[in-house]
């Protein structure tokens, strides 16, 4: 079985190819084909430990993914992960790696992909609310589907807004002036009370909200906006699959990413209509990134075997 690290993971990956890698695994998704049921976990009182599973044909992929989330670590990272690739013909696993990195990066994947589905083509100013693992790749991954000419971070801690807007090349601001000034917003929290308003969206704008806390919520109502997500069975479960976000919305309103890829349903309707990508991440986006770092990994020759 290959063995792979963080690092090794991270050189693995790369955004355009994950983006498109995450758009196959959705329309499998959406079409039917791939198997990935809603997530389980078992809960601590600092924290959790999710479980999700998926099979993505289009990509011939089987993996699993056990997640810990703990919100208040300080000295390691508050969502730390493994996961395991599949043989899906026989069953046999024949790949370990490091899911930290692949569920930093598919998730920002997924919101470029969204981005590059929903936002207004002439979108200019993003703005990153968090300062943390997500918001640091969301600015990379975003950056792949739109020229912006500004980037603005936002984030309840001014000094590391202010640093994080120094490492990508962007302006600090506070989070009502970020959001009402961009054309797209990435909001990246662990937000338990909302930390965007929906009067802050300017006509246009286009939001990805990735942050997901069982009993909180980003963002305080999804009102008059085309609400796009991964899949309605995950999106409107109950947590710790779903969103809290979605709870009074109905599902046939919410359109899959994979959808509007595949083309089976519309997208924006008009240039002044907001649009809102939910994201929950499901285990399909997990499989596409495994997928890729294990190809890339058997053509470069760069991995540790481990014999079970």
């Amino acid at each position: 079985m290959i063995v792979l690290g963080r690092e090794d993971v991270s050189g693995l990956l790369e955004p355009d190819a994950l983006i498109e890698a995450v758009a196959s695994a959705l329309v499998d998704l959406s079409a039917g084909r791939a198997s990935v049921p809603p997530r389980i976990a078992a809960f601590t009182p600092e924290g959790l430990l999710g479980a999700m599973v998926g099979y993505a044909p289009s990509l011939d992929v089987l993996a699993a993914k056990l997640v810990s989330v703990f919100p208040r670590n300080i000295s390691v990272p508050t969502h730390q992960a493994v996961i395991v690739v599949f043989d899906p013909h026989s069953g046999t696993p024949v790949a370990l790696m490091d899911g930290e990195e692949i569920t930093a990066q598919r998730t920002a994947a997924a919101s470029a992909l969204a981005a590059r589905l929903l936002a207004r083509p002439d979108a200019s100013t993003l703005a990153i609310v968090g300062t943390g693992v997500q918001a640091r790749s969301h600015a990379r991954y975003l950056a792949r589907v739109r020229g912006f000419s500004t980037v603005l971070v936002a984030g309840r801690d001014p000094a590391k807004a202010a640093q994080l807007a120094a490492e990508i090349g962007g302006r600090p601001a506070g989070i009502e002036e970020a959001v009402r000034a961009a054309d797209v917003i990435c909001a990246t929290t662990h937000a338990q009370e909302p930390v965007i308003r929906r009067e802050w969206l300017r006509p246009g704008a286009h939001l990805c909200s990735v942050g997901l806390h069982p009993q909180g919520r980003e963002l305080d109502s999804l009102r008059d906006a085309l609400v796009a997500v991964e899949s309605r069975a995950s999106a409107f479960a109950a947590p710790p699959a779903g969103a809290v976000e979605l709870r009074d919305l109905d599902p046939g309103q919410a359109v899959e990413l994979g959808e509007l890829v595949s083309r089976a349903r519309p997208g924006r309707a008009s240039a002044g209509q907001v649009t809102i990508y939910k994201s929950v991440g499901v285990a399909a986006e997990d499989a596409a990134a495994a997928a890729l770092v294990l190809t890339r990994a058997r053509e470069r020759g760069d991995a540790r075997s481990l014999r079970l």
